[in-house]
C-alpha cells in the first residue's frame, strides 16, 4: 500500500524578519528542515543573516535577533538566498512536499530577496522540477472552517496538539508547522488521503482565494481598510513604479 503523504518525507521552511511588509522588510533568519518519517530525528539547515538594514526593536521583540548579533554572526545576505533557494529546488526535485506556514508570506519574502541580492525571481529555481507546498494554515482553515478563534502557529499547536518549544525560532516553527501539518492529515485522513501533494498544492491555491475573498468582505463590513492578497503560495511581482 502506498503511504500517505502525511506519513512519508516531508520538509518544512520558516523565515525570521526584521517586520511584515514583504515588499520592504528583509529575511534574518531561516531554517529548512527534512523529516523521512514521522517520529524520526528531522535534519535541520539554518542561516543566520545580517540584511545590512537596521533591525526594529519590535522585530528583536518577537525573534530575540539583535541588530548587533546580527551583524556579527550573519553572513551576507546575496549568499544566504542562493543557499536558501538551492535547499528548496533539491526538495522539490526529490518530491518532497515542503511546509510552509502562511506560505504566501515566507514564499515572497525570499523571492524578493532574491531579486534584490541575486537578481533572480524564486520561481526560476522550479522550473526543472516544481516545489509541492503545504501550508497548514489554509488546510487547517478549509477543512475546519466554522471553528473559532485564530489560527496562528501557536494556536494550530494547542489545537492538534503538537509541541511548540521556542517559538519564533525559525528551526522551531518550521519543525512545528511540518507536525501540525501531519497532523491535520491525520485528522481529516478521509478528505486528504487519496489526494497527492501536487494535487493538494493546486487546490490550496484555490482555497486560498476563497479564503481571501470571504475575508476581504468580512474587512468591508467592518469598515477595515486592508487589502486582503489571493495569491498562494508566492505573492506577484509589484509593477515598477512608472
Amino acid at each position: 500500500m502506498t503511504t500517505c503523504w502525511y506519513e512519508g518525507p516531508l520538509a518544512a521552511f520558516d523565515t525570521e524578519t526584521t517586520g511584515v511588509d514583504v515588499e520592504t522588510d528583509r529575511i534574518v533568519s531561516a531554517a529548512v528542515v527534512v523529516q523521512d518519517a514521522p517520529g524520526i530525528r528531522p535534519r535541520v539547515s539554518r542561516w543566520l543573516v545580517n540584511p545590512g538594514v537596521p533591525v526594529p526593536a519590535e522585530a528583536t521583540a518577537v525573534h530575540g535577533l539583535t541588530e548587533e548579533h546580527l551583524r556579527l554572526n550573519g553572513r551576507w545576505p546575496a549568499p544566504v538566498m542562493y543557499e536558501i533557494a538551492q535547499a528548496l529546488a533539491e526538495q522539490a526535485h526529490a518530491g518532497r512536499p515542503v511546509v510552509v506556514m502562511n506560505a504566501p508570506f515566507d514564499l515572497t519574502m525570499l523571492d524578493r530577496e532574491l531579486r534584490r541580492h541575486r537578481a533572480s525571481a524564486l520561481g526560476r529555481w522550479f522550473e526543472s522540477a516544481p516545489l509541492s507546498v503545504l501550508d497548514p494554515r489554509v488546510l487547517d482553515k478549509h477543512l475546519d472552517r466554522y471553528r473559532k478563534g485564530r489560527r496562528t502557529l501557536t494556536d494550530l499547536c494547542a489545537h492538534y496538539g503538537v509541541a511548540l518549544d521556542g517559538a519564533h525560532d525559525a528551526a522551531a516553527d518550521a519543525t512545528a508547522a511540518l507536525e501540525v501539518t501531519r497532523a491535520v492529515g491525520r485528522r481529516f485522513a478521509s478528505r486528504l488521503e487519496r489526494l497527492a501533494p501536487g494535487e493538494l498544492h493546486t487546490l490550496q491555491a484555490v482555497w486560498h482565494a476563497a479564503q481571501a475573498r470571504g475575508l476581504q468582505a468580512w474587512f468591508a463590513r467592518s469598515g477595515v481598510d486592508e487589502v486582503v492578497d489571493p495569491a498562494w503560495p508566492l505573492r506577484p511581482d509589484l509593477p515598477a513604479a512608472a
